[in-house]
């Protein structure tokens, strides 16, 4: 077997999976097709105008980006041009049609799933390892159902009843990743105002509490509070979610929601940069141990619990 059947070989694991992958099946299937290029040694545009393709439409496919797979059509023309083996090819084109397959988030109401949601919600159960800060709210993987329907009726202040039992339907099936065999590993670093600003009400708020700290029990949950007395600390104004594949050739991804859209960093330099932000921001937090003694004191002290 050559090099590059092994390394196709490693994909096995994701065809398996009870649940499919998408986001991740299609970025995987796209940085496949860029090695085989690049080991038929053609550049991008060669490949383009070899088959015909746009260069903005071959750049798509190999990034993985856009809410469908590209079609076996395609895909089947370019491992041609790339000569590549029975063995790879025959992979490869199951790990394309298993990126076909919806996800469960993908069954919800578009208007609940705007693409860029969609491709977080993606990403977050394809990731090895997430990394997030929240200066405002617990994070959506942490949170109980009261305080999503607390944080969504906030937010969304005119939504009908269903809509808003939908939303935090949509956020609780989130938060079951983190109860997988496989549990990506979740860094958490919290901004100390979260823990003290009332959502919903004070026993919303002592309910939340108790579910970080048990959370953050769980060998595969680190959570780290930043005391709000560290007035130096290096935190942005936004939250942020930084997400790591582990072993598969795919770059970190960053992600930066807005109040309507949100934005998804690849570039290694600007990913780098959140990285070593975050970095920061640990080492100014309090360790995990003390973390987790101020969110029992807070909880036991401001909630009652």
């Amino acid at each position: 077997m050559s090099p590059e059947s092994h390394r196709i070989s490693r994909l096995q694991p994701y065809l398996d999976r009870p649940e499919p992958a998408p986001i991740l099946l299609k970025m995987l299937v796209g940085v496949q097709l860029a090695g085989f290029r690049e080991d038929a040694d053609l550049t991008q545009e060669q490949a383009a105008r070899a088959l015909r393709f746009s260069p903005a439409k071959l750049s798509r496919i190999e990034s993985g980006k856009g809410r469908r797979p590209p079609t076996e059509t395609d895909v089947r023309a370019l491992l041609e041009l790339y000569g590549t083996d029975e063995y790879e090819a025959s992979m490869l084109l199951k790990l394309l049609r298993r990126a076909g397959e919806p996800g469960w988030w993908q069954r919800y109401d578009k208007r609940l799933m705007p693409e860029w949601f969609d491709r977080l919600v993606g990403l977050q159960e394809a990731a090895a390892a997430i990394r997030t800060f929240e200066i405002q709210y617990v994070p959506g993987l942490l949170q109980t159902a009261d305080y999503t329907r607390a944080v969504v009726e906030r937010g969304l202040p005119s939504a009908a009843e269903s809509e808003v039992r939908r939303r935090v339907e949509l956020r609780t099936r989130r938060a079951q990743l983190l109860e997988r065999a496989d549990p990506p590993q979740l860094w958490a670093v919290l901004d100390e105002s979260v823990l003290l600003r009332v959502l919903g009400s004070r026993e919303v708020m002592r309910d939340q509490l108790g579910h970080l700290v048990k959370m953050a029990r769980r060998p595969h949950v680190t959570v780290q509070i930043v005391p709000l007395d560290v007035t130096a600390a290096s935190a942005p104004s936004i939250p942020i979610t930084y997400l790591r594949f582990g072993g598969l050739d795919l770059p970190d991804v960053v992600y930066l929601e807005h109040i309507k859209s949100a934005n998804f960093l690849e570039d290694r330099d600007e990913t780098e940069e959140y990285r070593l932000a975050l970095d920061r921001l640990a080492d100014e937090a309090l360790e995990p141990r003390e973390s987790l003694r101020l969110l029992e004191d807070t909880m036991k002290q401001r909630y009652g619990g």
